[in-house]
């Protein structure tokens, strides 16, 4: 008998003749989280994903449950195809939570040469565990763990652990985009809806010192680094954006400062994603949470941009928002008290219905050809990989 962990997912099983390419995916990227670990092995086997841990499977667990396309890990024991030996496993995986439970035994007979159904392993198995394992009673509606066995074709499973992973799609299987990421609480939380749609992303920021210091900077490169964790890498164009910002300062009218600065960036990221074939942007932004994110606004800034802009948090209200962003890990940092170029310069009353006509002769006076060409020019790239953060604190 051997330890293992049992891969399952969900909407790669019903994707038809697609399913190899989206399986492949998800095997190369579980391969990616745990290269860190050696020894650790991923293997398909029969319609299923496995891993060999190599004794390390907690450590295992940890960084896999970040891991996109995966509803649910189960640490098995693989045992031969004998009642004696998966009673056995059953017993030890029942005993380890060393409390009274109530159970339920869920078999599935994939071999049908087996010589027992599937009701006759659940009352067989069932029946060793109660002659077993004090404390146990048979619950079959409201268990408190459910004992699942699986009978494939040459080994038997038998699992009671479920360790949710995040579901979603594996990261690599749609095509790339450009996050634009702040310092703030939502644009990160962006990035991770769209990697669990299967999106490799790269991000950028843009950075006005002396107005932003090196610790608002700071700030995104972690949060970077979060977001390597759950999608493998992120590279960060980090966009000088003091001349822009000192040109809108002096030029636009104060109430539509906001919305030219955004349009401003939509432009310089339509430049970079065009230029390293990024298929779409991505923008943290969120119907009516601030005066740049009205409707009226939003129709103001999307001219500027034929690409897709991809919202996917367009509906959701701030207390959602901050739930996911404490739940993946960004939220500490990005309250961290370092105003970032968006935050700066707000004036006391932004337009909140701007008019396209009205925005665009509010840009007449700027360069803006010679803004863009700038600071694409002048754009650093940043490489962030998934490796382990400690997060400083604020």
């Amino acid at each position: 008998m051997r330890e293992l962990i049992l891969v399952r997912y969900g909407e790669i099983g019903l994707k038809g003749d697609n399913r190899p390419a989206f399986e492949g995916r998800l095997v190369q990227n579980l391969r990616d989280a745990l290269a860190h670990l050696p020894g650790i092995r991923v293997f398909r086997s029969h319609g299923r994903i496995f891993i060999d841990p190599a004794g390390e499977t907690a450590a295992a667990l940890e960084r896999l449950r970040r891991v996109f396309g995966v509803v649910a890990f189960h640490p098995a024991v693989e045992t031969p195809l004998e009642l004696d030996a998966m009673a056995e496993a059953a017993v030890r995986l029942v005993a380890e939570e060393r409390r009274p439970v109530r159970f339920k035994v869920e078999a599935r007979r994939a071999n049908k040469a087996f010589p027992l159904n599937s009701m006759e392993l659940n009352r067989e198995l069932g029946a060793r565990l109660l002659r077993q394992v004090e404390g146990l009673t048979v619950d079959l509606h409201q268990p408190e763990i459910r004992v699942r066995l699986e009978i494939r074709e040459k080994h038997a499973y038998v699992y009671v652990r479920d360790v949710p992973g995040p579901g979603g799609l594996p990261v690599g299987v749609s095509s790339p985009a450009l996050l634009l990421l702040s310092g703030g609480i939502d644009s990160p939380v962006a990035g991770w809806y769209m990697m669990k749609r299967g999106v490799p992303l790269r991000a950028i920021h843009f950075h006005s010192p002396p107005f932003t210091s090196p610790r608002s900077l700071q700030k995104v490169q972690d949060l970077s680094d979060v977001l390597a964790l759950w999608g493998g890498r992120l590279p960060l164009y980090v966009v000088p954006f003091t001349r822009t910002q000192t040109a809108i300062r002096k030029h636009v009218p104060a109430e539509l400062s906001m919305t030219v600065m955004r349009r401003m960036m939509y432009r310089i990221a339509d430049r970079l994603a065009r230029r390293d074939g990024l298929a779409a942007l991505v923008t943290g932004e969120s119907v009516g949470q601030v005066a740049s994110q009205t409707i009226e606004s939003l129709a103001a800034i999307n001219p500027v941009t034929d690409l897709p802009v991809l919202r996917p948090l367009v509906g959701l209200d701030k207390a959602e928002i901050i739930q996911k962003a404490e739940e993946i890990g960004t939220y500490a940092i990005s309250i961290r008290p370092y105003e970032d170029c968006c935050t700066l310069f707000v004036p006391e009353h932004p337009a909140t219905h701007p008019r396209l006509d009205e925005v665009e002769a509010a840009e007449a006076a700027l360069p803006v050809e010679e803004l863009v060409e700038e600071a694409v020019a002048g754009t650093e790239l940043e490489e962030h990989h998934a490796q382990p953060v400690m997060v400083a604190p604020s």
